[in-house]
């Protein structure tokens, strides 16, 4: 077989304008998305709940719709090809725990491609109650490519391209005794982290002397022994251009969506339940107000909403602790959480590490939509709501 006529080094040649297609229905798809939202608020009372159903059925079928018509634009003849170009990337990579995660969203979207290609293949009939059930239907796959195409574009924007050290043995280790010479005198500056393809990460930083800075790269965790400066540069976008690619980042729960997220419980506001103590005539009025805020179940109030946000947050930190870059995000943690309970003993913010600190990419590997996927409800049904005290208005 001719090199003209293999798909994959078709697939290859073609690595960016597969990769731009995919970012054009993302971006499509975070339009439709906001634009969704924006009319299905319009369709929400006070507190959050459906007061217009008609209108909101109307705007998740014009959303369902524009949807299909953007994968159609964007992806659809290219889908295949830009997966078997990511596939190819993948093969050559050296081993790294994340390797297996990014493998299992490239099945996810070859199956999500497939059942978008099997409906798009017997379209129904337009403007059809079939129709609207068919787009509804294909929602969650389209999502999936929406939220995960990325890792594909990542990869096959990789293809052909290799880091190449620039410096020789004896170079690199001037150079690493000349950033670790600097790191003890504080002078060397951490710019900006990610993680390579070998699952080490690369962090860029101002090498400081005799009133000189110089932009190098590193190799490693700075915070540990070990690391080694992998190159010098004139500017981020010369080493950009030639140091390893930063792969995906990891993601803290692997079935969550930002294009299939479920609805929303109402709730009551903090600004709210102040302004029913401050017009309230009797104890009970303050009580209830109270009671309001801290209150469980699906409807919970917004104390309890605080505490989920800061426990959310300490399991999103908890990749970082080995390491002293961990400190940033903790300390603005514990610092919230004193503050919370305590404002008093708590005047001053932290000052926290100024180092990037980059989602580890094995943290979670996100999860595409399986084979067969349920259609999008956007609307579940309330769970059963704990025994609360009811509010009047």
């Amino acid at each position: 077989m001719t090199p003209a006529s293999n798909p994959a080094a078709d697939g290859l040649l073609a690595a960016p304008e597969l990769a731009n297609g995919a970012r054009d229905f993302r971006l499509r798809m975070t339009v439709i998305d906001r634009e969704t939202e924006v009319a299905l608020d319009l369709t929400r009372g006070r507190f959050g709940r459906t007061v217009h159903p008609g209108a909101a059925a109307a705007a998740r079928a014009h959303h369902d719709k524009a949807a299909v018509e953007a994968y159609t634009n964007h992806l659809a003849p290219h889908a295949e090809a830009l997966l078997d170009a990511a596939r190819l990337v993948l093969d050559e990579l050296p081993p790294a725990r994340h390797l297996a995660g990014s493998r299992a969203v490239l099945d996810g979207l070859a199956a999500s491609a497939a059942e978008i290609r099997r409906a798009l293949d017997r379209p129904a009939a337009p403007g059809s109650a079939a129709e609207r059930a068919q787009h509804s239907a294909l929602w969650p796959y389209l999502a999936a490519w929406a939220d995960h195409s990325f890792i594909a574009t990542d990869l096959a924007d990789q293809s052909g391209g290799q880091h190449k050290a620039p410096l020789t043995d004896e170079e690199e280790r001037i150079w690493t005794e000349r950033a670790q010479a600097a790191q003890r005198r504080g002078e060397l500056e951490l710019t900006e982290s990610w993680y390579a393809a070998d699952g080490q990460p690369i962090t860029l930083a101002h090498l400081i002397q005799d009133n000189d800075s110089t932009l190098v790269a590193l190799r490693g965790d700075p915070d540990a022994p070990g690391w080694q400066v992998i190159g010098h540069y004139a500017h981020e976008y010369e080493a950009g251009k030639v140091l390893p690619a930063p792969v995906p980042p990891g993601v803290l729960r692997a079935d969550v969506s930002r294009f299939n997220r479920p609805a929303l419980a109402p709730e009551v506001s903090l600004q709210e339940l102040i302004r029913d103590v401050v017009e309230g005539q009797t104890a009970g009025d303050a009580s209830e107000a109270l009671l309001g805020a801290v209150q469980r179940g699906y409807d919970a109030g917004p104390m309890i909403r605080l505490q989920e946000l800061l426990e959310t947050s300490s399991q999103f930190a908890a990749p970082w602790r080995p390491c002293r870059a961990a400190r940033s995000p903790l300390a603005s943690q514990r610092w919230a959480v004193r503050s919370s309970s305590s404002p008093a003993k708590s005047k001053k913010r932290p000052r926290t590490s100024a180092r990037p600190s980059p989602s580890c990419p094995h943290t979670a590997p996100p999860r595409c939509a399986p084979a067969r996927a349920p259609p999008w409800t956007p609307h579940p049904p309330p769970p059963p709501r704990a025994s609360t005290t009811t509010r009047h208005r």
